[in-house]
């Protein structure tokens, strides 16, 4: 066929079946065709060098076509510096400073892809062919991130023997070349507050008119590149001036614990319209506090990132737990319903302080938004369901998100996330002379630039998501990533020792950093786990963005499956201690007679009107104390309590809802078949030792039957005691004991699931059924003691004669097994009973377990404050 002849009609069908094949594919939810294939080594691998051979493409052709200049222009095939004809053009000179900037940027991404010849000739070009002896005017926090942390992080591999990256032939090249640039960016600092400006000219210094504005990230993230500075040269005034910067912003937080987006650098006043968020603006700050901790051991930054990310949790976090808000920094009111692109960097933040659900529920929003939009747009409005800004100029967030979860998780899930982000990259950014951002998502239309943080980060993330034997996820040193993607350590040499006054203060500092545990479906006894995919709230995270389940989200749903409505506990809370539990007013300024600090921590010996300041652990066995009046109380730190006004006296003056409080918060319950003697322990032979009694701490409720107390105090005896055993049942079709039992379960012990309807409803349902007591599985590890207000124990009813006791899920566990193996081995009829008399110390003193030593701590509203310690 003579296809010369018609090319012109050919090329026009082509284009437009080619727009429309776009559109189509840019609106859909497909993922990429390999989706749903087992994850073999070699799948691993494949896909790595695809991503190797995708960053080369970029970088050989910036080494071709736009070096020595800043930043490759793919569409045209050139290179660009700064915009000397619209020097007020800051998108563009805010990071282009005329100095080779994107070959600096990557210099520790050949440490990533293992390629120590092409490490070698990037060093010596950077040598032979930088200087910032330049007349250009670059933002301070850009320069920071970019240049000066690619020539520290290139210095630290190419200076350190015994690793396959040292050159011999180095001498600390880079290292003056950081020094000098480190020293051109000082006159910065030079304001009353200590808050940089945000620009500087690299040769002239501050120039005339300079603004005063800056953010609150630009500001405050240079503390790790700056230090590591100081700590390398000797030169301490880099750490000095990043140090008083960054407490500058922290120590003008509101009341509320949360720092604003811009800040004047003069007076130090926030600007209006003072909104706070994770995202742009803001969101390395955060970052920042926690990885120099990480880095550098140095305490006050951790309790920053304590105490900023107990705030951002109250304030910032959506209701339902998925996304956050931009929220008045004063009074929490949210600001925005929208996200920004930025922000998808704080699921992996998430993952690096131990809060690894969360982290799995921010980052499934943004996996459907670029599954919605092949990409991620720089705005999306949650409250309409649409994007605002369609631009992605290959952005590493959420990629960076993605890596930090699948090393957390080792799920499958997350290598797939990365596949698909490939295939677009590769479809819609790759073009002859590189690796362009888009405009606009929507259309595909191509941006003719390629900023360096799409090689130095976004490349970089995705190669060692699929690299599992990079040399870097066996390393457990100090190494971080900074807010650029630079890896930066410091050596025993350079850290700093504790001073004796914070040593003496702060002996011990707890972290809570839990493993992470696959999600299982509750209720199902299989023992097997199951993915990302199969969590309940997945459906959820699709509707929030508005996008249509794909095929592929169809196979993973299930006639038994069901779509969780989110629930969150409040992270944070305030609660005035009282005596009694009456109301009291509080205490603005506790004295040292009511609140001592004390070596451990702080003794509370009048806790009458102290507020108290709880914080949910991330390990999610309860909560702690964080603050007592005006005293801050720090990881590692007890607050003892000595203060018996906190309990009410068993007299006979005590009122009936006195005598509820006095309940014991736990009984010990003994679990045996009936085929072992409950008294004499014998079991019948041929029967296995693991059919002997199981002793679990079960923890009683503030209503209904008192199993706490024994015969003869109780007023009326108990079906459940510590002398009869009683039989255990679980129906399979009411698991959760929320509706009503299909047949009587007279004199019996009804096991359940905690979920779908109150305490007091799963109580009253037992009742009905003719039940003894209710047993109820909680989802979490702590022990809740479940209340219920006045009015609803009054509607119910008379529920004295019937017992609800919360078993944790470690607990549940154990009485699951049992079950099982009953069942399963016909060893007869599960029974308990409340532990018979003289036999709770035996097991005390045989298992001995941290739920045991639960009893002594505080607990307020149900929730265990972990470090508290009671006295009385």
């Amino acid at each position: 066929m003579h296809w010369h002849q018609y090319w012109p009609e050919s090329l026009l069908l082509f284009v437009v079946v080619a727009l429309e094949g776009w559109n189509i594919y840019a609106t859909s939810a497909t993922t990429t065709p390999a989706v749903g294939a087992g994850w073999t080594p070699q799948r691993k691998l494949a896909t790595r060098e695809r991503i190797r051979e995708l960053w080369y493409h970029g970088f050989d052709n910036y080494m071709t076509h736009a070096f020595p200049l800043d930043e490759l222009t793919p569409l045209s095939c050139s290179g660009q510096g700064p915009d000397w004809a619209n020097l007020n053009n800051i998108a563009s000179n805010d990071v282009a400073g005329n100095f080779s900037l994107t070959l600096i940027d990557v210099l520790d991404t050949f440490v990533i892809l293992d390629d120590r010849q092409g490490f070698a000739t990037a060093v010596k070009n950077v040598v032979d062919s930088v200087s910032f002896d330049v007349n250009t005017r670059p933002q301070v926090f850009e320069t920071t991130i970019r240049v000066l942390g690619g020539l520290l992080s290139g210095h630290i591999y190419a200076n350190q023997t015994g690793q396959p990256f040292f050159l011999p032939w180095y001498r600390d090249e880079l290292l003056v070349l950081a020094h000098d640039l480190g020293k051109r960016l000082l006159p910065a600092f030079s304001t009353p507050t200590g808050l940089p400006y945000a620009r500087i000219n690299l040769r002239h210094g501050l120039l005339r008119g300079e603004t005063l504005e800056t953010c609150t990230a630009g500001a405050g993230s240079l503390i790790l590149e700056f230090a590591t500075l100081s700590r390398l040269t000797g030169d301490d005034r880099f750490e000095k001036a990043a140090f008083k910067a960054f407490f500058a912003l922290w120590n003008r937080k509101s009341d509320i614990g949360l720092v604003g987006n811009t800040i004047n650098t003069w007076t130090g006043d926030w600007t209006p319209p003072e909104i706070t968020g994770i995202g742009a603006g803001i969101d390395s700050f955060y970052e920042y506090a926690l990885k120099w901790y990480i880095m550098s051991g140095e305490s006050e930054f951790l309790d920053v990132w304590d105490d900023s990310y107990a705030s951002i949790m109250r304030y910032s976090r959506a209701t339902d737990g998925f996304w956050y808000r931009n929220v008045n920094m004063k009074n929490g009111d949210t600001a925005y319903y929208s996200v920004d692109s930025l922000s998808a960097f704080w699921p992996g933040l998430q993952v690096l302080a131990g809060d690894v659900q969360n982290a799995i529920k921010l980052h499934m929003m943004y996996y459907n938004l670029w599954r919605r939009h092949s990409g991620l747009p720089e705005v999306f409005d949650t409250n309409f369901k649409r994007a605002t800004s369609f631009q992605y100029p290959l952005r590493p967030e959420f990629i960076e998100s993605t890596w930090y979860l699948y090393r957390a998780t080792r799920d499958p899930f997350y290598l797939e996330v990365g596949e698909r982000i490939l295939f677009d990259i590769i479809t819609r950014s790759k073009v002859d002379c590189g690796l362009c951002g888009i405009q606009d998502l929507r259309t595909n239309k191509r941006d003719d630039r390629m900023e360096s943080f799409a090689l130095s980060e976004t490349l970089k993330y995705l190669f060692l998501l699929f690299d599992e034997e990079n040399p870097l996820h066996s390393d457990d040193s100090n190494y971080v990533f900074t807010t650029e993607g630079h890896i930066l350590t410091l050596g025993r040499d350079n850290i700093k020792p504790v001073p004796p006054a914070r040593r003496k203060l702060r002996k011990i500092v707890n972290h809570q950093c839990p493993a992470y545990e696959p999600y299982s479906e509750p209720h199902k006894l299989n023992g097997l786990v199951q993915g990302i995919r199969s969590r309940g709230d997945v459906e959820y995270s699709r509707e929030l963005v508005g996008i249509q389940p794909s095929e592929l989200d169809k196979t993973f749903w299930s006639a038994d499956g069901w779509c969780e409505q989110p629930k969150v506990d409040l992270f944070t809370y305030d609660f005035i201690l009282a005596p009694n539990g009456k109301v009291v007013p509080e205490d603005l300024s506790p004295s040292i007679v009511k609140i001592a600090p004390i070596t451990e921590g702080y003794m509370i010996n009048n806790a009458s009107g102290v507020r108290t300041h709880i914080v949910k652990r991330l390990d999610g066995k309860g909560y702690d104390i964080r603050r007592l009046g005006h005293y801050v109380v720090r990881p590692g730190q007890i607050v003892f309590i000595n203060d018996t006004t906190l309990f009410v006296d068993h007299s006979s003056n005590a009122t009936l809802d006195d005598i509820n409080v006095l309940r014991d918060p736990d009984v010990l319950l003994r679990f045996h078949t009936d085929i072992v003697d409950p008294l004499f322990d014998v079991v019948d032979a041929g029967s296995p030792a693991d059919s002997k009694d199981a002793f679990v701490i079960g923890y009683t409720s503030f209503f209904g039957g008192d199993s706490s107390v024994r015969p003869p105090s109780a007023q009326q005896p108990l079906r459940l005691s510590h002398t009869e055993a009683l039989p255990v049942y679980r129906v399979e079709s009411n698991l959760l004991g929320c509706e009503p039992y299909e047949q009587s379960y007279q004199n019996s012990v009804l096991l359940t699931y905690r979920g779908d309807c109150t305490f007091l409803q799963k109580l009253l349902m037992a009742r009905d059924a003719g039940a003894a007591a209710v047993l109820v599985v909680s989802d979490e590890d702590v022990g809740i003691n479940p209340t219920a207000s006045l009015d609803e124990v009054t509607e119910a009813g008379d529920v004295a004669d019937v017992v609800l006791l919360v078993l944790t899920r470690e607990a549940g566990n154990i009485v699951e097994e049992m079950f099982t193996m009953a069942e399963k081995q016909g060893l007869g009829q599960l029974m308990v009973s409340l532990d018979p008399e003289g036999r709770s110390e035996t097991a005390e003193s045989i298992q001995e377990t941290d739920t045991a030593k639960a009893s002594r701590i505080l607990y307020l509203n149900g929730h265990p404050l972990l470090n508290t310690r009671l006295l009385v």
